[in-house]
């Protein structure tokens, strides 16, 4: 690596890295925003707020890279031209081609970087960050199991077998417990084959099968629907179901093997899988937009400018990438083409661009 590719490749990495801090920062602010809105319920407090904010932030600034990377060879390739840097150095013997695998090349480290936390650091913080939230929010103990989501209310004792991505709960078992001479006794079983959230606190239970035990005997009842009064909400139900984002890539994997095996369907994992391992092409797609955009405008364009043309052009990029996988989603078009398709499309673009300025 020469002195002047070292250069360029310096000057990227630190115009991204500081836009990976200005972004993260905003972004969290917003969540602060929408976090402080649910202060006080349960024992969610400050505290928890900003544990909250600490442990989503690997993700947040995982898909935040693409953006950063655009901005920031936006903002130093930019400056470059207009303090007639880019003219001496290709004065100097560097061709415009040279000046994009430099570029290239910040894209590899930015890559590598994206890479690291997302399968090292994202997928466990994220799922710390949802479990503190739902349990401070919501209050009952939990335990994951091998037999399912295991919660404590009181003196009533939950396992929940299946929780489904609506919220509705399947295969419910609840256990009533009291004291009998300062000795725990269980009071009554109830077996309920799923779960409807109805209200604030109350949910309907269908297909019972209850269980009464005395000292003396047990009584079996059968019941079609019965409302069952609890503190427990949908959406802190929601730290069961698997999600995406608290998969590392390997994980996914896994699980979409598991779903095709019980013939469930897979394409959300299957997506995000792509998703996952093509992020890094995302990073190059956007360093080479950035490059014909710096080289074929005059430089006489200001920062704002240039940083208005970057988020255009990365808020664009970002509408399109969720309208083809929403689209996908919709009518079951393969996962690897949706991933690839928007990046092809800008790339080809970028491409041509180049070819122009050349």
């Amino acid at each position: 690596m020469n002195v002047l590719t070292r250069y360029i490749v310096k000057e990227i990495l630190k115009g991204s890295f500081i836009a990976l801090i200005l972004l993260l920062t905003l972004f969290n602010l917003f969540t602060l925003t929408d976090e402080l809105k649910n202060l006080g319920k349960g024992s969610y407090n400050l505290s928890d707020i900003f544990t909250y904010l600490a442990l989503t932030s690997p993700h947040v600034c995982y898909e935040l890279v693409p953006s950063s990377a655009l901005l920031g060879s936006l903002f130093v390739l930019g400056s470059m031209g207009n303090n007639r840097e880019l003219v001496a150095m290709r004065a100097a013997g560097v061709s415009i081609l040279g000046i994009v695998k430099s570029t290239l090349v910040a894209g590899i480290i930015l890559a590598i970087f994206a890479f690291c936390i997302s399968e090292l650091i994202a997928p466990t913080t994220e799922a710390q960050a949802q479990m503190l939230r739902a349990v401070a929010q919501h209050k009952p103990l939990v335990m994951h199991a091998k037999y399912g989501l295991w919660l404590r209310e009181g003196e009533q004792f939950i396992n929940i077998r299946h929780v489904k991505e609506n919220g509705e709960l399947a295969d419910i078992s609840i256990y009533d417990s009291t004291f009998l001479q300062d000795q725990p006794h269980l009071k009554s079983v109830t077996h309920a084959q799923n779960a409807v959230y109805v209200k604030s606190n109350e949910w309907r239970l269908n297909d019972i099968m209850q269980s009464t035990i005395s000292t003396t005997q047990m009584l079996a009842d059968k019941q079609d629907q019965k409302m069952w009064q609890t503190n427990i909400a949908p959406d802190f139900m929601q730290i069961a179901v698997v999600n995406p984002d608290n998969l590392s890539l390997i994980d996914l994997s896994h699980y979409i093997d598991f779903l095709k095996n019980n013939q469930q369907k897979a394409q959300k994992f299957q997506l995000a899988f792509w998703e996952r391992v093509f992020n890094p092409l995302v990073i190059f797609v956007m360093l080479m937009v950035a490059t014909p955009f710096v080289i074929g405008i005059r430089r006489g364009i200001d920062v704002g400018g240039r940083m208005m043309i970057g988020i255009v052009i990365g808020m664009s990029f970002n509408i399109v990438d969720h309208i083809f996988g929403h689209l996908g989603l919709i009518y079951d078009i393969n996962p690897l083409i949706i991933v690839l398709l928007p990046s092809a499309l800008v790339s080809s673009l970028s491409i041509y661009a180049i070819k122009r300025v050349i």
